[in-house]
């Protein structure tokens, strides 16, 4: 059908209600054909070039008025209202309606056989007019209606495409598995054969060629059709799923690529009708006969029947014929397994996300858009299966009763199905029948417990979809108390809305509808300046009209609308920038604003901008081949677009609908809009931006549209609070991080002055730097406002902070070497980024950026790097941060890749950047290494100046702290005297205080290694004081300490040792730590030879005369003591063990002359004590006596 009368019957303002039909007016004129249309409609799919069967009538040869008015009939009126509208229908008239009856359009069966199929924008409608029914279509035209202005969406793309087959045969690649695909295999390989068609009924056979495990297979296939629709199929296969099989699809191309081969009959009764009683006996018997297996019973009970007289099948006339066709009151549509399609969304919906599950659901919603642009009605039949399976979800009713957000996936596909339905119920040629009948599921729907709400959260928040919110100041809490918001709501809110206003329709239905020249008052807010069309409506519902209006075939209308939009929304922002102007000097003087936008186009549930975005470049999309490609994948080639002149009644008008795409997305994006409510919808606005970003990449920006994009960024730069790139905008603003970074690089080549102006007003994040005041009455989330919390609940802060990180990057790549513009995206950085994590992240990305491994190094950059590792070194010296020593490690080889000057300076000021630990065990050793003199090439004097620097650091730290740094100073002033001398009595005052045995240990170790064994002994001796063993501490780890500082003392000489050893007496108390020393300290000291000064006797040191004898008596009370706390716990697996102990006792009591006898009353005495334990004393007495 035409566009122009179809379309324009379905939107035009007609008083005809749209139920009526043509075969509803009384007329006689009512059986002709209407014209040129009913043969555009068969054009599209039966006459066109892909459908001609070899042999058949050329293209250009006119169709004899018989097939012309044939095809009509055929596609509009049920055969029995034909019969019952004329007593006798000549014969060669039945075979051209019946012929006509089955389907023309390729597409249709590609529809019904695969997921998806992608063709040019226009193909999801081409054979739209073909393949609606009465039902779908409005009334005829009114006096005077426009007359038609082309084909039928895609009609001309069908009608000169090649054949179907070959198109999916060079489609290759994906879905070579699908039933269309298959279909087409079996068709082109002669397996089709024996088809038959009686009426309405198409038979035949489809053979399955025999594999290596198979043999080959034929198939029975019955098809059965009305009104160019399959209304019933059956294949022997036994199929079951959603789709026709391949044996179906095989049939059904054979039907309309080879027409003149296929056996075509009149409806049986019409054979019959023409038989005498004779003939009529002979056939039922030999019927009969050839299945007398399979109908015998049948026959019998109906021959009982009809000779019954009170039977109930002689009390109607006539009877049925199933290649009759469809009756006057049977539904006309598709056939469409329901069973089978609930059966799969319960089981996809039952999988829980896994198995691509989400995948599938997806690609039904892709069905039911594609039905729908069809006009076909099993798109809201096959919406309503699918919905009645997601409303008994069993984790719907668990969701509810745990209090637990569904998972984002299930969320999405919630979504979508609230987006079809609001299409659904904007359908511009629905009945109102229909229309009242799917609101009231809705609202059945909506009004359950378990329906998910559209935010998630706070379904009260988003304005009625049938107002407009005024995009300007405060409101009241109570004024935006909303009921309960599920996701059905906007489809509800759709019955409110309709096609029939003048206006309306005169935007949709011509492009030259301009101002008229003489205007009335009412009028003047209808256009623009230059006389073109305005449509003032809230805007997200405008733009579900526009979705509306392409999702079920009307692309140049929705075309037309959508630059309607446009143009208002351009005289919206021409508007805000005057108010701008006049409040600007208060607002900047302030530097805080109340005006917001509590409804945001980005990440809205019904997504307008994404709507506007894709009409509009559908129109500017090149297709390769022309040919359909069908898929079973949501791959695609990356799309190619070319300028398209939007038409318009302007003269002057030199627009393109590429450059009105850019620019409505540019609008939609850098639109000021509050941070809604919870993580769902957070997450949403992020989603639905990288999306809409995504899209726009795919744009190639020409001269034309860098002028746009220029001409839209300094709008949006100039807009106040109204642009979220305006100077002052509100504390709670959506950042436009990731916005402006995909403006900087597509602006960078043609203006980069713009671009970093841009860029740099974008990198301000206003939640985490401006502080809402107590009394803040222009806070959006009306919440008992908690003054000590900085932020609110914006659960993506971590993702916008990264965004933030990731514009940052991008400009300070791009201004390599150019020293202002980085000295101010530094400033902007050090303002605006509050993370110490994502500033280390950027020098650490400039440092990489300006020290390429294959050319020279960049030294602004490196500058940059340095000065940002520097703040994150003060950001993160009083906080916790578990990367700060890799930190503190990077900024020393930035600052070394800088210079000996850099290096200088955080020596120099080391307590704003480092703690003492940091900077005399990282940073100044570091500075000072080999490595590091060899990098720079150092000479004599910087050399000296480096190592100054860290004396002076290492010194100044070991004040600080003595307990961390004290080892670390002696070691960096080693080489200078008086330097170490200082660090010494550092750690020497330090040891009274609060150093540890083992910090004294270590520093006493170094100080012997270095040379110096009397002060190496002095601090062990302030070590030992600070240290306290145990009786059972016999793997203390400062044992090989203590062991170490008497052979240190033993070595120095007698007094060393005499002063220790009251020490060791103190601090010790397990005896075979004791034991140890005691028998270490017998044997000639060690190393006692090597010392100045120092002679030994060579003869061993006596345990009964000082310093040891102090020292052998502590040991044997030691031994004594851890007896009897052994004694008091033991048990008997540990007797031997004991024993063992009591062995190692007695070589100690053994050592003075008197040690038998203490030993002999030792054990005398454990006998008494402990004779209770007979076990333990019978050892005991076995080894001891």
């Amino acid at each position: 059908m035409a566009e122009g009368g179809e379309r324009e019957e379905l939107l035009s303002p007609s008083p005809v209600s749209p139920a009526k039909r043509l075969c509803s007016w009384p007329s006689p004129q009512a059986h002709h054909p209407r014209g040129s249309s009913g043969a555009a409609s068969g054009g599209v799919g039966g006459v066109g070039g892909c459908c001609l069967a070899p042999g058949a009538r050329p293209h250009l040869q006119p169709e004899s008025l018989l097939d012309c008015a044939a095809k009509t009939v055929a596609e509009k009126w049920a055969y029995e209202r034909v019969e019952e509208r004329f007593e006798r229908i000549p014969e060669p008239v039945q075979r051209r309606i019946v012929y006509w009856s089955f389907p023309r359009n390729e597409r249709e069966i590609c529809m019904y056989s695969s997921f998806q199929y992608r063709g040019g924008p226009g193909a999801g409608a081409a054979g739209g007019a073909a393949g609606a029914s009465p039902a779908e279509e409005g009334p005829p035209p009114p006096p005077g209606a426009a007359a038609p202005t082309g084909s039928a969406p895609g009609a001309a793309a069908a009608g000169t495409s090649p054949g179907l087959g070959t198109a999916a045969g060079a489609a290759g690649g994906g879905g070579e598995g699908l039933p269309f695909r298959r279909g087409i295999r079996l068709l082109d390989s002669g397996s089709v054969e024996n088809v038959l068609q009686v009426g309405f009924h198409l038979s035949g056979t489809v053979t399955e060629a025999a594999t290596t495990s198979e043999p080959a297979v034929t198939y029975k296939v019955a098809i059965s059709f009305d009104r160019c629709k399959i209304t019933s199929v059956t294949c022997g296969c036994g199929n079951k799923d959603i789709f026709y099989c391949a044996h179906v699809v095989a049939l059904s191309l054979y039907r309309i690529r080879k027409p003149d081969q296929v056996k075509l009959r009149l409806p049986i009764s019409e054979t019959l009708f023409q038989m005498n009683r004779d003939q009529l006996q002979k056939f039922i018997q030999y019927l009969i006969t050839a299945h007398h297996t399979e109908v015998l019973p049948t026959a019998q009970k109906l021959a009982d029947e009809i000779l019954s007289s009170n039977s109930e099948i002689n009390q109607v006339n006539g009877a049925p014929d199933p290649t009759a066709g469809a009756s006057i009151d049977d539904e006309n549509c598709w056939h469409l397994d329901e069973e089978q399609v609930k059966e799969q969304v319960k089981l996809f919906l039952s999988q829980g996300g896994y198995y691509g599950s989400g995948k599938q659901l997806n690609s039904m919603f892709a069905k039911v858009r594609e039905m729908l642009r069809m006009r076909d009605s099993n798109g809201a039949r096959m919406l309503t299966l699918i919905t009645e399976q997601f409303m008994a979800d069993p984790r719907l009713t668990l969701w509810r009763q745990q209090g637990t957000s569904m998972t984002d996936k299930c969320r999405q596909l919630w979504d979508e199905l609230g987006a079809l339905w609001v299409c659904i119920i904007l359908n511009p040629h629905c009945k109102l029948e229909e229309k009242s009948c799917w609101l009231q599921q809705l609202q059945k729907w909506s009004d359950l417990d378990i329906c998910p709400l559209e935010d998630g959260n706070y379904g009260h928040e988003l304005p009625n979809i049938t107002n407009a919110l005024p995009q300007n100041t405060s409101h009241s809490p109570d004024s935006l108390s909303r009921p309960r918001r599920t996701v059905f709501t906007r489809a509800i809110e759709g019955r409110e809305l309709h096609w029939q206003d003048s206006h309306l329709q005169r935007i949709i239905s011509s492009d030259i509808y301009t101002a008229p020249a003489c205007q009335q008052e009412s009028e003047r807010l209808l256009f623009n300046s230059q006389g073109q069309p305005l449509w003032l409506e809230h805007v997200p519902t405008a733009c579900a009209r526009v979705d509306a209006l392409r999702s079920h075939g009307y692309p140049k209308e929705a075309l037309r609308l959508t630059v309607a939009i446009i143009n208002t929304l351009r005289l919206q922002q021409q508007r805000q920038l005057e108010i701008y102007k006049h409040q600007k000097k208060e607002l900047l003087q302030r530097g805080t604003t109340t005006i917001t936008n509590l409804e945001g186009w980005v990440g809205h549930p019904l997504d307008p901008i994404g709507c506007l975005f894709l009409t509009l470049t559908e129109a500017c999309r090149l297709n390769d081949d022309g040919y359909l490609e069908v898929s079973d994948m949501n791959e695609s080639r990356p799309p190619v677009y070319q300028h398209v002149p939007v038409a318009t009644g302007c003269p002057n008008s030199h627009e393109s609908y590429l450059s009105l795409a850019l620019e409505v997305a540019l609008m939609g994006m850098g639109q000021q809009r509050v941070m809604p409510e919870g993580l769902y919808a957070q997450d949403k606005v992020c989603r639905n931006e990288e999306q809409l970003l995504s899209r726009l990449q795919e744009l190639q920006l020409d001269d034309e549209l860098g002028q746009t994009l220029q001409k839209q960024c300094i709008l949006l730069l100039e807009g106040g609070p109204f642009s979220g790139l305006g100077e002052v905008i509100h504390r709670e603003s959506v950042p436009m991080h990731t916005f402006a970074k995909y403006l900087f690089s597509a602006l960078l080549p043609h203006d980069p002055d713009l671009s970093y102006k841009l860029a740099l007003r974008a990198m301000r994040l206003p939640v985490l730097e401006n502080s809402a005041s107590t009394g803040d009455s222009s806070h959006p989330h009306h919440m008992v406002s908690v003054v000590p919390s900085r932020y609110p609940r914006w659960f993506t802060l971590g993702h916008l902070e990264s965004q933030q990180c990731e514009l940052a990057s991008t400009m300070l790549t791009a201004a390599k070497g150019d020293t202002l513009r980085l000295r101010t995206i530094l400033e902007a950085i050090q303002k605006h980024i509050h993370s110490s994590s994502l500033i280390f992240k950027l020098a650490q990305d400039a440092f990489k950026i300006a020290t390429p491994t294959d050319s020279s190094t960049d030294s602004t950059l490196l500058n940059v790097a340095l000065e940002l590792g520097l703040q994150v070194m003060r950001m993160t010296l009083s906080t916790l941060n578990w990367r700060r020593r890799e930190m503190v490690r990077w900024l020393v080889t930035c600052a070394t890749e800088v210079g000996v000057r850099a290096l200088v300076s955080i020596l120099q000021s080391w307590y704003t950047l480092f703690t003492p630990t940091e900077a005399t065990s990282i940073v100044a050793a570091t500075a000072v290494s080999h490595t590091t003199i060899l990098r720079l090439s150092l000479d004599y004097p910087q050399r000296e100046e480096l190592a100054s620097c860290a004396r002076t650091l290492a010194l100044q730290c070991a004040m600080k702290d003595p307990q961390s740094c004290a080892l670390s100073a002696l070691t960096l002033c080693e080489k200078d005297h008086i330097a170490f001398e200082a660090a010494y009595q550092i750690a020497i005052d330090a040891a009274t205080g609060g150093m540890t045995h083992s910090q004294l240990f270590t520093i006493a170790r170094y100080m012997e290694l270095r040379g110096y064994p009397l002060r190496a002994f002095k601090l062990a001796s302030l070590a030992m004081s600070h240290l306290n063993l145990a009786y059972n501490q016999d793997t203390h780890p400062a044992i090989n300490d203590v062991l170490w500082a008497c052979a240190l003392s033993h070595s120095l000489g007698k007094n060393e040792l005499a002063a220790l050893i009251p020490l060791v007496v103190k601090s010790v108390h397990c005896a075979t730590v004791l034991s140890d020393i005691l028998r270490r300290c017998t044997v000639t000291a060690p190393g006692l030879a090597g010392i100045p000064g120092r002679r030994s006797s060579g003869k061993l040191m006596s345990t009964d005369k000082a310093p040891l004898r102090q020292l052998l008596d502590a040991t044997i009370n030691a031994y004594i003591n851890t007896t009897h706390s052994r004694l008091t716990h033991i048990s008997p697996r540990h007797y031997g063990e004991f024993i063992e102990f009591l062995s190692k006792a007695r070589e100690t009591f053994l050592l003075p002359q008197d040690g038998h006898l203490q030993f002999a009353q030792f054990i005398d005495n454990l006998k008494q004590i402990y004779k209770g334990k007979k076990k333990l004393m019978l050892l005991v007495r076995e080894r001891f006596g």
